[in-house]
């Protein structure tokens, strides 16, 4: 089993910036794949980002140029860097072990002027 914790949502203006923190549990966390999903008011669950073990990464079509996953092994944290914020960013963003039934609870990300 793996837990883990999100931090770092919430409200910005339209153009702004946060950095998300997925805190990850156990000594297994360098050989895991980790993703952020997001869940928009009224929208289904979607993936957002990836990072792999050896730091190989994947975003959504709409993140690209605007997010950054990134990963330290040392923290045993996953951090998703967002840039350029859009209203339609608005939701609860989940971390998750990539493969497994592991999430996080979620923090809230408010875009809106």
């Amino acid at each position: 089993q793996v837990q883990l914790v999100e931090s770092g949502g919430g409200l910005v203006q339209p153009g702004g910036s946060l950095r998300l923190s997925c805190a990850v549990s156990g000594s297994i966390f360098k050989i895991l794949a980790i993703t952020w999903y997001r869940q928009c008011p009224g929208k289904q669950r979607e993936l957002v980002a990836l990072i792999t073990s050896d730091s190989s990464t994947k975003y959504i079509g709409s993140a690209k140029g605007r997010f950054t996953i990134s990963r330290d092994d040392a923290r045993n944290t996953v951090y998703l860097q967002m840039n350029s914020l859009k209203p339609e960013d608005t939701a609860v963003y989940f971390c998750r072990a990539a493969g497994t039934p592991y999430w996080g609870q979620g923090t809230q990300v408010t875009v809106s002027s």
